[in-house]
């Protein structure tokens, strides 16, 4: 496995969001919280996670089998828009921050805030809990890190300078 730093990845996967979204993304929404842009009502978190060495197919086998399926459901009942995954593509200097990436696109602020119905969807397209539960708890063995990045996006279009 291959690994890129994720400061480059955020520079990249930012480009891309902005692209396909429409929006230019300042390099001030990197380094500092900004209000979120008004134009535009979904949101985007990206969730990290460092899978310990060795492990990372496991890692993503359990993602594929257990935790997408979710959130596709989430997709179908339009809480969320999108669910994109990523695995950096260099390995760099032998320490990686990230080994695996989810950007999540919600509708709005309200379902990226509010209740998921996660439970629900887990009952209805996992009969045998236990198991769910047993290789969820896995997934989350297996890791060294896992960290959320919601964004706030800044329109440089429609953006008034400071001071201004």
């Amino acid at each position: 496995m291959h690994f890129l730093t994720a400061g480059l990845f955020a520079v990249a996967l930012v480009a891309t969001l902005s692209i396909r979204s429409g929006h230019v993304v300042g390099a001030s929404a990197l380094q500092a919280p900004a209000a979120q842009s008004g134009g535009h009502a979904e949101r985007t978190t990206w969730f990290f996670y460092r899978v310990k060495w060795g492990h990372q197919e496991e890692f993503v086998d359990l993602f594929q089998r257990n935790h997408y399926p979710v959130l596709k459901e989430e997709i179908k009942a339009g809480r969320m828009t999108s669910v994109r995954t990523f695995v950096p593509t260099y390995h760099g200097d032998g320490r990686a921050d990230w080994t695996f990436a989810v950007a999540i696109t919600f509708k709005d602020t309200a379902a990226m805030m509010g209740p998921s119905g996660e439970e629900e969807i887990v009952r209805r397209l996992y009969p045998n809990h236990a198991q769910f539960l047993k290789e969820e708890q896995r997934r989350f063995e297996i890791l060294d890190a896992h960290w959320d990045v919601p964004l706030n996006e800044v329109d440089i279009d429609t953006r008034r300078p400071s001071g201004q």
